[in-house]
C-alpha cells in the first residue's frame, strides 16, 4: 500500500512536547500529523525545558497503564480520529517515550507512519533496523525502571503531623519518574516521601502524587535507625562463600553505590571473606550438619525481606537444598506483571546462564508464548525449586526430579516472590509447580485448566519439557497445541481479572 501524497510536502512542521515522557502531547501530535499526511521527513520534534511542579490528576495511574494511541479516553471536538495501530506498536511507544534519546519522537513517528502505510506487522520484525533500535531503547528504559525500584534508599527526616517523612536521591538514565511513582506509592502508602532526581521529582503525602522539575543533589542525613537496621541485615545476609564480584557489579553497578548505604560495607566484607569462609569450614567440620526444612523456613521468614531485591539477595546467599545446584536461578520479569509462569526447576542451561527458561524447554515455551500473543518481557517467569537438581554422568549433568519435601522447602521462597510481584493469574507449568502453588499433588492431565492455586487465581497446563519427552510426533503436536491454547486462555483471564 503506497502512502498518500503529503499535504504541504515542502513545509516542515515543528512539534514541541513537554519535558520528559509527554505521552498525551505525542498522541495529539501524531494524530494531527497523520491527518495532515505529513511524512516523517517533514516533521521536526523538540522537547521543551522543564516546567513548574504539577499534581497528578485524579484517576491517572502508571504511564504504562494509560490508553494506547488507538484507544483515547475521549475525543475532543475537532480532534483527529484515533489511529488503528497494532498492540505491538503501543508496546514500544510507552517505554520509548521515557528514553533520553532526543530522536525518540522522530523514530516512533517513523514507525507509526510505516505501520499505517502498509507494514502492519513491522513491530513484530526485530530484524528491521528501526524496530531493533526501538526495542533496545525500550529494554534500556525497563532496565532503568527495574534499577530504580531496587536501588532507591530513603533517609528519615522525622515526623510531621503524625506521619513519618522520608527523602531519597536517585539518578536515572531516562525520564522514568512518572513511570515508577505508582510503585513507590503502593509500596510506602503510610509515610510521606519524596524522590529527587536530575530529571524530575515526585512526592507522596498520603493522598496524591505531586511531580516537580529536576532537582539538584540534596544534603541528606548521614544515618538513622532505619538505615542502621538495613545495614545490619545486609551484613548478616552476606555470604562470603558465594562471592562473585563480576556478578555483583553487574547487578549493582558502581554508579549507584554513592546512594546505597550498604555499598560502604562491601569493601570490608570482600576483604574479610576468606577468613569468614575458613571459619565456616572449621565450624562445619567440627559439628555434624543437619538440614531441618521447617527450621530453615522459619528462620528465613523471620528475616522478612521488604522487597523482591532483598528476597533475591537472601536466595542467592542460601546454599542449595537439592543435590547439585551451583547457584540459585532467580525469577525474571516485571513487578506487577499480569501473568506469572511457574516451572519446576532450572535446567542445565539455566544453571549455566543464571536465567529461567533459556534451555530447550524454555525455547519451546517462548515459541508457544509467542503464538499465544505473550511477550517474554511482559510475563514474570520463575521456578518452584530455585536450584538445578542433577547427578553427574561423565561430562553431563542429568536432571533429577525434586522430591515433595524439596518442593515444600522452596515453597516459602515462591510464595514470598509472588507476593512481591502480585500477578493477576499464575500458570503452573506441570505437576511440581502445581504442588508448590497449591500444596496438593495434582495430575496435570486431570487438573488441567483454570483453578484456584493456593492464594492465587491460576491455571494448570503442561510443562514444555513434557512435550520434549513425548516419543510420538502426533502426540507432541497435540500437546503443543494444547499448551498454546492454555497460554492464550491464561492471557485472556489475566487481562479480564
Amino acid at each position: 500500500m503506497s502512502a498518500p501524497a503529503p499535504r504541504d510536502a515542502g513545509t516542515p512542521r515543528l512539534v514541541e512536547l513537554d519535558y520528559g515522557a509527554d505521552r498525551a502531547g505525542f498522541r495529539r501530535a501524531v494524530r494531527d500529523a497523520v491527518a495532515s499526511r505529513l511524512p516523517p521527513e517533514r516533521m521536526i520534534w523538540r522537547m521543551r525545558a522543564p516546567g513548574p511542579a504539577s499534581t497528578l490528576r485524579e484517576g491517572k495511574t502508571d504511564l504504562f497503564d494509560t490508553p494506547p494511541l488507538d484507544e483515547p479516553p475521549a475525543q475532543e471536538a475537532g480532534e483527529p480520529p484515533p489511529l488503528s495501530l497494532p498492540r505491538a506498536v503501543a508496546g514500544l511507544v510507552d517505554p520509548v517515550l521515557c528514553h533520553a534519546d532526543p530522536e525518540r519522537f522522530a523514530r516512533l513517528y517513523a514507525l507509526i507512519w510505516r505501520v499505517l502505510h502498509g507494514e502492519r506487522q513491522l513491530a513484530d520484525n526485530p530484524a528491521d533496523p528501526l524496530v531493533h533500535r526501538l526495542g533496545l531503547m525500550a529494554k534500556a528504559v525497563r532496565r532503568d525502571i527495574h534499577k530504580m525500584h531496587a536501588f532507591v534508599r530513603f533517609k528519615a527526616l522525622g515526623t510531621e503531623n503524625g506521619r513519618e517523612r522520608f527523602v531519597a536521591w536517585f539518578e536515572p538514565d531516562h525520564f522514568i519518574v512518572e513511570a515508577v511513582a505508582p510503585f513507590f506509592r503502593k509500596r510506602f502508602p503510610a509515610m510521606d516521601w519524596a524522590i529527587l532526581t536530575p530529571v524530575g521529582t515526585v512526592g507522596w503525602n498520603g493522598e496524591h502524587l505531586a511531580f516537580g522539575p529536576p532537582a539538584g543533589r540534596p544534603h541528606l542525613p548521614e544515618g538513622d535507625g532505619f538505615e542502621e537496621g538495613w545495614l545490619a541485615y545486609y551484613a548478616s545476609a552476606f555470604n562470603p562463600a558465594r562471592i562473585n564480584p563480576v556478578m555483583m557489579r553487574a547487578e549493582m553497578p558502581k554508579k549507584y553505590w554513592p546512594n546505597l548505604p550498604e555499598a560502604r560495607l562491601i569493601p570490608a566484607l570482600l576483604e574479610g571473606a576468606p577468613a569468614r569462609v575458613a571459619d565456616m569450614l572449621a565450624r562445619e567440620a567440627s559439628a555434624p550438619r543437619k538440614r531441618d526444612p521447617v527450621r530453615a523456613v522459619a528462620a528465613m521468614a523471620h528475616q522478612a525481606p521488604a522487597s523482591l531485591t532483598e528476597l533475591n539477595a537472601l536466595i542467592l546467599a542460601t546454599p542449595a537444598f537439592v543435590s547439585g545446584g551451583t547457584r540459585a536461578v532467580l525469577g525474571e520479569g516485571p513487578l506487577g506483571a499480569r501473568l506469572a509462569l511457574v516451572g519446576e526447576q532450572p535446567g542445565d542451561q539455566e544453571d549455566v546462564e543464571g536465567r529461567p527458561f533459556v534451555g530447550p524447554a524454555g525455547q519451546l515455551l517462548m515459541k508457544a508464548m509467542a503464538e499465544a500473543g505473550l511477550a517474554r518481557e511482559a510475563v514474570y517467569l520463575t521456578n518452584a525449586v530455585k536450584h538445578f537438581k542433577f547427578v553427574p554422568r561423565g561430562k553431563r549433568r542429568l536432571h533429577q526430579k525434586p522430591t515433595g519435601g524439596e518442593v515444600k522447602h522452596y515453597r516459602w521462597w515462591l510464595q514470598a516472590e509472588l507476593d512481591f510481584v502480585q500477578p493477576r493469574l499464575v500458570v503452573a507449568l506441570g505437576g511440581t509447580a502445581a504442588l508448590a502453588l497449591s500444596g496438593e499433588t495434582l495430575a496435570v492431565t486431570h487438573a488441567r485448566g483454570p483453578r484456584r492455586l493456593g492464594t492465587h487465581d491460576g491455571l494448570i497446563t503442561f510443562h514444555p519439557s513434557y512435550l520434549l519427552r513425548l516419543p510420538d510426533e502426533t502426540a507432541r503436536r497435540e500437546a503443543y497445541a494444547t499448551l498454546v491454547a492454555d497460554l492464550a486462555a491464561a492471557k485472556a483471564l489475566a487481562q479480564a481479572a
